[in-house]
């Protein structure tokens, strides 16, 4: 039996102990445990004590940080966290910056620091029943809520969400922006709808295979239907999207290695007249707009779009690439189809292996084996180098003045990727990407959303730099 006269030795033992060599053994259990070591208490005894203090920290709940500070209930059947992420860039040109009148121009590919994502959001689970988020944008002095939805989870196999999210479609699109590969995402991820307002069934029916199934108000372009609502009876037809995954590796128990196989389709009906610039592309580098349509170029069409991605790891070694094809059409109209692909390597310098960062159909955190905290620390994070080559055709868009201006506007574009990121912590990251644009044809540069308003230098391609400080949690 317990007696209180060994709890007072316990309790004595445990002072002398942190005063000691065990000065850093603030917790419960680490005191236990040097307790045990030292022989004052029986392994039983320690046992006794720890599980009641894990009874009592149960019943109270637990308030910790772990990838955002997270609060659990004592009965561990919800909880509520607060996250966020800003990600400070620097972007630089090699395209000219003023025009023939000398008059400035080309915004878009000008030098400069930006906030280019803050966020803060507040998401949680109660009673292992219900998820929700809410994300507030704040984003160059922004204030929008970018994400508010919620989800009934019946179980991981079936959850049904409601609200405004990112449609199931394209790999890429679907993986945070803390955990691409570059500081961009390539063009692939522009043909995808992205955020929108709808109801989505999804879930993990086993290990290694994931859906999901939305219907959405709909839009042309990525995020397009983030701050729309529908505003026509005549134009209010809905988008229907679905995705799945397959990762071979999990199937087969290729613990080291990711196989990850995807597909995707959507189809939206009588979406809306499209303005000027409804179709609008930049480079990889954020800079130069080098495609947009004009205004009233098609009325109410339909879309149909389509994406086939992959992922191939083994240890510190990743192979992904995606495709991604978008086509309206028009009764009366001749179709119009576009297609991005890429293709991209990346290593892991410090040997880190990309298997544990996978999560249900797209990357996820990357922890490096040893943090980097100072000059005097003895880890220097994780390190990894990437390559990517991107292409983006519209060939059947050339020359169609009635819907774009063709002096500056590029369709058949190839572009290259190189970069260097280095991933301090969990949670602190630095990317540093090489981006050379090759535009196919000399085009007039950016000074304006519409392809029309660009009157900037003719340029045929564009070499930049960009810098990222990253931070989340």
């Amino acid at each position: 039996m317990f007696s209180n006269k060994k709890l007072a030795v316990a309790v004595s033992g445990a002072v002398l102990l942190m005063a000691g060599q065990f000065a850093l053994a603030d917790s419960t259990t680490d005191i236990v445990d040097a307790l045990v070591s030292k022989g004052v208490l029986t392994e039983e005894e320690g046992k006794l004590i720890s599980k009641g203090h894990e009874t009592k920290k149960k019943a109270e709940g637990t308030v910790g940080f772990k990838d955002g500070f997270k609060i659990n209930s004592g009965d561990g059947k919800s909880n509520f966290s607060v996250n966020g992420r800003i990600q400070a860039d620097y972007r630089w040109f090699d395209t000219p910056g003023v025009n023939q009148t000398g008059a400035a121009t080309g915004a878009e590919s000008a030098d400069s620091f930006d906030i280019r994502r803050a966020y803060l959001t507040a998401k949680g689970n109660f009673r292992g029943f219900m998820n929700f988020e809410a994300t507030l944008d704040g984003t160059n002095g922004s204030t929008l809520l970018k994400y508010y939805w919620l989800e009934t989870a019946f179980s991981d196999k079936l959850k049904v969400r409601f609200g405004q999210y990112k449609m199931p479609m394209g790999l890429e699109q679907l993986t945070s922006s803390r955990f691409i590969d570059f500081t961009e995402r390539d063009w692939a991820a522009s043909l995808a709808p992205a955020i929108n307002k709808g109801i989505m069934v999804h879930g993990v029916p086993t290990a290694g295979v994931s859906y999901a199934v939305s219907v959405s108000n709909g839009g042309l372009q990525a995020d397009s239907g983030q701050t729309a609502v529908e505003t026509s009876s005549g134009a209010d037809g809905k988008s229907f999207n679905g995705r799945v995954t397959v990762d071979v590796a999990t199937l087969s128990g290729w613990k080291e290695s990711i196989v990850h196989l995807g597909g995707a389709y959507g189809y939206d009906e009588s979406l809306p007249t499209l303005g000027a610039g409804a179709i609008r592309l930049r480079t990889n580098a954020r800079g130069t707009q080098f495609f947009g349509t004009k205004a009233d170029v098609f009325t109410n069409p339909e879309a149909n779009r389509y994406g086939l991605e992959t992922i191939v790891a083994v240890g510190p070694v990743k192979f992904q690439a995606e495709y991604a094809n978008l086509e309206l059409s028009q009764t009366g109209f001749t179709d119009r189809e576009m297609e991005a692909s890429y293709a991209g390597i990346n290593y892991m310098l410090t040997g880190e292996h990309y298997a544990p960062s996978y999560k249900n159909g797209v990357m996820d955190r990357m922890a490096p084996k040893n943090n980097f905290t100072g000059l005097d620390s003895p880890g220097w994070g994780a390190w990894e180098l990437g390559i990517r080559y991107s292409k983006f055709k519209a060939n059947d868009w050339d020359n169609a003045v009635a819907i774009i201006s063709t002096a500056s506007v590029a369709t058949d574009v190839d572009s290259w990727s190189g970069g260097i990121k280095w991933i301090v912590d969990p949670n602190t990251r630095f990317l540093l990407d090489y981006v050379y644009t090759d535009f196919g044809r000399s085009i007039l540069g950016t000074s304006g959303s519409a392809a029309a308003a660009q009157t900037s230098p003719a340029i045929s391609d564009e070499t930049a730099v960009n810098f990222r400080a990253q931070f989340d949690f």
